[in-house]
C-alpha cells in the first residue's frame, strides 16, 4: 500500500471491549502494527521478568525520570511505551544492559502518580526489536522495528502443540485455582486458536526465571516458541505437584494436632463442669512456668517459687490469700534473673557518644572513659557506684544516659528527692495490704536486665522521718560487698544487684551521710563558662527549641553576640537550664509572630534581646570598683560559684560596737568576728590609732540579704573590707579573693576552687587571691578556665593586704 493511500484512508477509532483502549479499524483494508505504533518509544526497563503481548498488566514506575517520560507520553496523546528486560538486575539501567527485544504497551489508565512514582494499567501490544537506543535527558529512547504477529493456518502439528499446552494448563488450574481467573481473562480477549498468543499467555503464567522468559519473548517462530513454553509449563507442573504433596503432608500433621487440641479443650471443659479444675488458675500457672524458662534463679528463689506454686494450686481463687500469692509469684517470675545485656567497651564509640551529647566537661568525660577502660581490662563493670555532683542544669542526668548508651546497657532513672520512708527502698512486707517491692526491685523489672544503669537522682535530698531513714537503707544497696544478695522485704529472697552500675546525682555533698559518700566515687561537674554556654546554645539548645516549637531550621536565628548578652544579662547560673528557658521564651514569641502571618525569617541581634526578654536581670556593674570598704569575695553555693560584695562602714560613736547583717550563718558570723579581732589587734601596723574602734561603731554587711549565706571562706575578704574602711582606701580593680583566716593571720585552704574561678570569669575578674593550700587545685583546672586570670597564692594575711592595696 502506498503512502498516499495510507493517508487517504485514516483509521477510524472505535471503542474497545476493554475500558480505556482504542482499537484501529480501517475502511477497506488492514492496517498493520507498524502503521499504527510509533517508531520511537520511551523505554521503561524491567528488573525481574519480561512481559508478553496480549496481556493486561499493572506496573509501578519508580524514579523521577521515568515518571516524567510517562507524563510526556500521556500529554502527547500517543500513550505508548516500550518495556525491555535488563540483562543484569543489579546493574545500571544503561543501553548496554538492556535486551534487544521488548514489548510495546499502551497506557490504559494512570491509577496514581506523583513526582517519584506512577501506578499504571497497561495493555501489551506487540514485540519489537531495538534498532538503536540512546540515553538522553528525557531518559531512554529507542528506535524500534515491530514484529507483526501474522495469523497462521492451524496445521495439525501446531494444533497438537496447542492441545498439549491447554492440557497442561488444565492440570495447573486444578492445582492452583488462581490460573483459572487468568485463563478466563485471556479468553475474553483472545482465542485459543491463535498458537502465538496462547504461547505468550502460557509463558506469562509461569514462575520461570526472567532470562528464560526473555528467550521465549525473543523466539519469533511460533512453533519453536510454543515448544519452549511447553517445557516451562511441564517444569511448573512438577513444582506445583511437589508443592501440593508437601502441603498435604503439613495439613495431615496439623489435622492431627488440631484433633488433639480439640480433645484437650473438651477435657478441660468436662473438668471445669465437674469442678475438678479451675481454668483461670491453670492459665496463671502456665504463664508463670513460661516466664521461668530462660531465667536462672538462685537456689533460695527457686525454692520459694516452687513452694508458692504448690500453694497456689491448693487455694481457691475466691480466697483472699489467692491474690496475695498470685501477685508474689508474678513479681518473682517477672524479674530478670540471670538476664544480662552485653557490655560494649569500645572507647572510640564511648568518646563519640559523650562528645555528641555534651560540650565541654573534658575532665568528666576523661574520668568516664577511664572508668570504661578499667571495665575493658577487667572484663566487667561490677560494684561501681558513681556520684555526679554539681549545680542544677550542668547535665548530670544526661551524662548518666550517655554512660548507659556508651556501654550498651538499659537505662532507668528514679528520684530519691523527698523520700522519707525506708520501705520505698527495701519494700513492704507481704503481710501489709497493698504491699509492693521497693524502688530498686521495681527498677529491675522495668529495665528487663540484671545489669542496667540505674540513676539515683537527687541523692542529697533524701529525708528522714519516724518511718525510717532511707539513706541508711541505701547503704546496703550501694555496698558492693552486700548488694550481691540484696534482700527486699517483699520478695524475701536475695537478688543480685552487684552487676548494676549505679549513677547518683547531687547538688552538694553536705547533706549526704559520710558512710554513704564513702561508698561512692565522686565526679564533680562544676559548671560552664560563657564561651561553653554559647557553644551549647548553638549546638543543642537552639535546634532543640526550634523543633519543640514547630519551627523550621532557619526561621529563627540568634547571633553569637545576642547569645552572649542573654547569658551575661539573664542566665549567669552555672548550668544552662535558665539559658534554655530564655531561648524557649524567644521561640514562643517568634512562633506567635509566624502564627499571625509573618513569613520572613527572624534574625535576633544584640539590639533585639531586650525586645524579646525584657530588661536584663543582672547588671554588668555589680562588681563595685574604687569604693572604700567594699571588697569582692568568692563563694560556693549549690547553684555553683558566685561573687559576694562585702561592705564595711564605721560610724563615730561614744562606745565601740560591731554589727553583721545579710542573713549570715553561724560559721560566717564567727569569720566576721575573727576578722574584727584581727584588725583591732593590728591597727598600729596599718598606721591607725589603737583606740579607733573605741570611738566607732562598725557595721559589716553582705548584700542580697534575702539569701542565707554561710561558710568560712569569706574570712580574708571581710578583713580586707575592714582595713579598706579604716584606711579609706579602695582595693585594686577587678580583684576577688577567698580564704579562711585565723586569729594569728594564717590563711587556710577552702573548697570549690573551680566553681569560684568560673564565677570570677563570669564577673570579669582578672586577679584572684587563693590560699597557698589550694595551689594544686587551681593548677589542675583546664587551661581555658585559667586563661586571662592572675592567681596569687598566700600563706598569711600580710600577703593578702600587700596584693589588695597595690597599684597593679
Amino acid at each position: 500500500m502506498t503512502d498516499s493511500k495510507r493517508r487517504n484512508k485514516e483509521p477510524k477509532k472505535i471503542p474497545s471491549p476493554i475500558e480505556g483502549e482504542v482499537q484501529q479499524e480501517t475502511v477497506g483494508e488492514i492496517v498493520v502494527a507498524a502503521d499504527v505504533l510509533p517508531t520511537f518509544l520511551p523505554i521503561i526497563p524491567l528488573k525481574m521478568r519480561p512481559t508478553f503481548p496480549g496481556i493486561l498488566i499493572p506496573l509501578v514506575v519508580k524514579g523521577a525520570e521515568k515518571v516524567a517520560a510517562v507524563k510526556r507520553v500521556m500529554e502527547q496523546g500517543d500513550r505508548t511505551i516500550g518495556l525491555v528486560l535488563v540483562k543484569e538486575p543489579d546493574g545500571e539501567e544503561t543501553p548496554d544492559n538492556l535486551h534487544r527485544v521488548g514489548v510495546a504497551a499502551k497506557i490504559l489508565q494512570v491509577i496514581h502518580s506523583d513526582e517519584e512514582s506512577a501506578h499504571l494499567m497497561l495493555n501489551n501490544l506487540e514485540r519489537f526489536i531495538v534498532d538503536q537506543i540512546t540515553q538522553s535527558e528525557e531518559g531512554l529512547i529507542a528506535r524500534v522495528t515491530y514484529h507483526n504477529s501474522a495469523e497462521l493456518s492451524v496445521n495439525p502439528e501446531l494444533q497438537a502443540y496447542s492441545m498439549a499446552v491447554i492440557s497442561t494448563l488444565k492440570e495447573l488450574i486444578h492445582l492452583n485455582p488462581l490460573f483459572s481467573e487468568e485463563t478466563k481473562l485471556f479468553l475474553n480477549r483472545s482465542s485459543m486458536d491463535d498458537p502465538g498468543r496462547l504461547a505468550d499467555f502460557a509463558a506469562n503464567l509461569t514462575s520461570a526465571d526472567g532470562q528464560e522468559l526473555q528467550v521465549v519473548l525473543e523466539t519469533f517462530d511460533v512453533k519453536h516458541r510454543i515448544d519452549r513454553v511447553l517445557v516451562l509449563l511441564k517444569k511448573e507442573l512438577e513444582v506445583y505437584r511437589l508443592q501440593s504433596k508437601i502441603t498435604k503432608q503439613i495439613e495431615d500433621k496439623i489435622s492431627a494436632r488440631q484433633r488433639e487440641f480439640f480433645l484437650r479443650e473438651q477435657l478441660k471443659l468436662i473438668k471445669r463442669e465437674l469442678g475438678l479444675e479451675k481454668e483461670g488458675k491453670v492459665s496463671e500457672l502456665e504463664k508463670f512456668m513460661e516466664r521461668l524458662e530462660g531465667l536462672t534463679l538462685n537456689e533460695e528463689a527457686q525454692k520459694a517459687v516452687e513452694e508458692e506454686m504448690e500453694k497456689l494450686q491448693l487455694i481457691e481463687p475466691s480466697s483472699p490469700e489467692y491474690n496475695v500469692s498470685r501477685t508474689y509469684l508474678d513479681w518473682l517470675t517477672i524479674l530478670p534473673w540471670g538476664k544480662y545485656s552485653e557490655d560494649s567497651y569500645k572507647l572510640d564509640r564511648a568518646r563519640k557518644i559523650l562528645d555528641r551529647d555534651h560540650y565541654g566537661l573534658k575532665d568528666v568525660k576523661e574520668r568516664i572513659l577511664e572508668f570504661i577502660a578499667v571495665g575493658k581490662m577487667k572484663g566487667s563493670i561490677t560494684g561501681s557506684i558513681l556520684c555526679l555532683v554539681g549545680p542544677p542544669g550542668v547535665g548530670k542526668t544526661s551524662v548518666g544516659k550517655s554512660i548507659a548508651d556508651a556501654l550498651g546497657r538499659k537505662f532507668y532513672r528514679f528520684s530519691l528527692g523527698g523520700m522519707r520512708d525506708e520501705a520505698e527502698i527495701k519494700g513492704h512486707r507481704r503481710t501489709y495490704i497493698g504491699a509492693m517491692p521497693g524502688k530498686f526491685i521495681q527498677a529491675m523489672k522495668r529495665a528487663g536486665t540484671a545489669n542496667p544503669v540505674l540513676m539515683l537522682d537527687e541523692i542529697d535530698k533524701v529525708g528522714a522521718s519516724f518511718q525510717g531513714d532511707p539513706a541508711s537503707a541505701l547503704l546496703e544497696v550501694l555496698d558492693p560487698e552486700q548488694n550481691s544478695s540484696f534482700r527486699d522485704h517483699y520478695l524475701d529472697v536475695p537478688f543480685d544487684l552487684s552487676n548494676v552500675l549505679f549513677v547518683a546525682t547531687a547538688n552538694q555533698l553536705d547533706t549526704i551521710p559520710p558512710a554513704l559518700i564513702d561508698r561512692m566515687e565522686i565526679i564533680r561537674l562544676a559548671g560552664y563558662i560563657l564561651e561553653e554556654k554559647v557553644e551549647i546554645a548553638k549546638r543543642y539548645l537552639v535546634p532543640k527549641a526550634l523543633k519543640n516549637h514547630g519551627l523550621e531550621k532557619g526561621q529563627v536565628s540568634i547571633s553569637k553576640d545576642a547569645l552572649i548578652k542573654i547569658i551575661d544579662g539573664y542566665a549567669r547560673e552555672a548550668g544552662v537550664r535558665n539559658l534554655e528557658n530564655r531561648i524557649k521564651k524567644i521561640m514562643r514569641k517568634a512562633a506567635m509572630e509566624f502564627a499571625e502571618g509573618r513569613t520572613e525569617p527572624i534574625s535576633l541581634g544584640i539590639d533585639d534581646v531586650v525586645q524579646f526578654l525584657g530588661n536584663p536581670v543582672f547588671n554588668p556593674d555589680e562588681v563595685f570598683e574604687e569604693v572604700t570598704g567594699v571588697v569582692t569575695g568568692l563563694a560556693w553555693t549549690s547553684m555553683g560559684g558566685a561573687t559576694l560584695q562585702i561592705e564595711a562602714t564605721a560610724m563615730p560613736s561614744k562606745a565601740k560596737g560591731f554589727k553583721q547583717t545579710g542573713q549570715l550563718g553561724k560559721v560566717m558570723v564567727e569569720s566576721s568576728e575573727i576578722a574584727y579581732s584581727y584588725v583591732m589587734a593590728h591597727l598600729e601596723k596599718y598606721g591607725v590609732s589603737p583606740d579607733y574602734f573605741d570611738s566607732h561603731f562598725v557595721h559589716l554587711h553582705v548584700p542580697a540579704g534575702a539569701t542565707p549565706k554561710d561558710g568560712p571562706s569569706a574570712g580574708i575578704t571581710m578583713t580586707t573590707a575592714l582595713i579598706s574602711m579604716i584606711l579609706k582606701k579602695p582595693v585594686r580593680q577587678k580583684l576577688a579573693m577567698t580564704g579562711e583566716l585565723t586569729l594569728s593571720g594564717r590563711v587556710l585552704p577552702i573548697g570549690g576552687v573551680k566553681e569560684k574561678t568560673i564565677a570570677a570569669r563570669r564577673s570579669g575578674i582578672k586577679t584572684l587571691i587563693f590560699p597557698d593550700g589550694n595551689r594544686k587545685d587551681f593548677e589542675e583546672l583546664p587551661a581555658y578556665l585559667k586563661k586571662g586570670l592572675k592567681a596569687n597564692f598566700v600563706h598569711d594575711y600580710e600577703e593578702v593586704c600587700a596584693i589588695a592595696f597595690s597599684a597593679k
